[in-house]
């Protein structure tokens, strides 16, 4: 039987560490408690999920953007609620604030691989030297 750790068991159930320990605390979650740690077995969180994660993993999906910039996550500053995700996409930095649970769902670490997809109603030109 394969266990996990608490901060495992949050990535794969895409929730919060806190609350991980929260629903295990109230027996919501199948868990062991061994000291101060909990241990989850991998094999039960996912029939809890409908099936096994990789399966679902190796699926891709399929978006209407079409203006999707694949970069290198520079860095990700956490504060409150929110995260600030810098992407090195060529020679240019694109930075976008999202939330904190979806910079920690999507594992956002510096050095990782993501694209930053744009969808927008209008978009503005500009050129250097004009005045209008």
């Amino acid at each position: 039987m394969t266990t996990l750790s608490t901060e495992e068991a949050a990535a794969l159930l895409h929730l919060n560490v806190k609350q991980v320990q929260n629903l295990a605390r109230a027996g919501r979650l199948p868990a062991v408690r061994l000291g101060r740690k909990w241990l989850f077995p991998r094999e039960r969180l996912e029939q809890l999920l409908g099936g096994p994660r990789e399966r679902a993993a190796s699926r891709t999906l399929s978006i209407s953007a079409r203006n999707r910039l694949r970069g290198e996550v520079l860095h990700v500053r956490v504060d409150g609620l929110m995260a600030e995700v810098v992407l090195r996409i060529g020679d240019q930095e694109l930075v976008s604030v999202i939330t904190r649970s979806s910079a920690e769902r999507l594992g956002l670490r510096a050095g990782d691989v993501a694209f930053a997809v744009i969808k927008s109603t209008e978009v503005m030109v500009g050129k250097e030297g004009l005045e209008a």
